[in-house]
């Protein structure tokens, strides 16, 4: 899947669209911060989309992923082995020690904001405050690699390299990508690889990076709404996701406030 991915060229990024993807980002991490504002035990996931929502709304912005590919919500909202693409159902209600990932994206001005963090619900394990922290490290030792006249399996080995060491797997199903009009764009961004390998970076490029990982057993499994991604072994996940611009200078991160 992804060899054949590589022959698919990145859609490179003039200044003035990245200014409106620099945009369409800081609203989805206004969005994401909002609601890690509002976890606490007792706070169903039907709540987050309903907020996602109305912020959008006041925002004058359409959510990216409602609509897509069939995906019904405007948010995904992911409990302690959902990896990704969780539903935020009425039914999903969080408790203390729980994991919670939020998966969020808008369009502005028809250009794609793309981002995701995880959250504890009050107090959580050692081992859960340690996952967080690496998947969330990893994801910036990918992104310091994001320079142009690298290669993007040089920011798969620095994810997958740091999430190893400090015992926990990277995900190997899903992948980070190029975003631009589209949510999904060339070239697919793994978190794991081989240094010196795939697409070359390019000043221009946006590229949605996203470490998922694996408290346990890596390997994935499915649920039969046929979204939701779990652990096959149920163990914890998390998931951290920035969108970054590769300029002149090295990496920019867009989904900042």
């Amino acid at each position: 899947m992804y060899n054949s991915y590589l022959k698919k060229r990145a859609i490179l990024k003039t200044q003035a669209e990245i200014e409106l993807l620099r945009k369409a980002n800081a609203i989805v991490m206004e969005v994401l911060l909002r609601l890690k504002e509002e976890v606490k035990p007792g706070v169903s996931a039907w709540e987050f989309e309903e907020l996602a929502l109305r912020l959008c709304e006041k925002k004058g912005v359409k959510p990216a992923f409602k609509g897509y590919r069939g995906y019904p919500y405007a948010l995904c909202v992911s409990i302690n082995e959902e990896i990704v693409h969780g539903m935020p159902k009425k039914e999903k209600v969080l408790k203390e020690g729980d994991l919670v990932s939020f998966d969020f994206g808008v369009i502005y001005e028809g250009y794609v904001g793309d981002a995701a963090l995880t959250v504890g619900v009050g107090r959580v394990s050692e081992k859960a405050e340690r996952l967080m922290k690496v998947t969330q490290e990893a994801l910036y030792k990918g992104i310091e690699k994001a320079h142009f006249g690298n290669k993007i399996g040089d920011i798969s080995f620095a994810i997958q390299s740091y999430v190893e060491r400090h015992g926990f797997n990277v995900i190997k199903e899903f992948v980070g990508h190029g975003v631009g009009r589209s949510l999904h764009e060339p070239p697919e961004v793994p978190n794991w690889g081989r240094p010196g390998r795939g697409p070359k970076i390019e000043v221009g490029m946006v590229l949605a990076i996203e470490p998922m990982v694996s408290a346990g057993d890596p390997r994935v499994e499915i649920l039969v709404d046929g979204w939701t991604a779990v652990t096959k072994d149920r163990s914890l996940a998390a998931h951290f996701e920035h969108s970054i611009a590769v300029t002149p200078k090295g990496p920019e991160i867009l989904s900042k406030v």
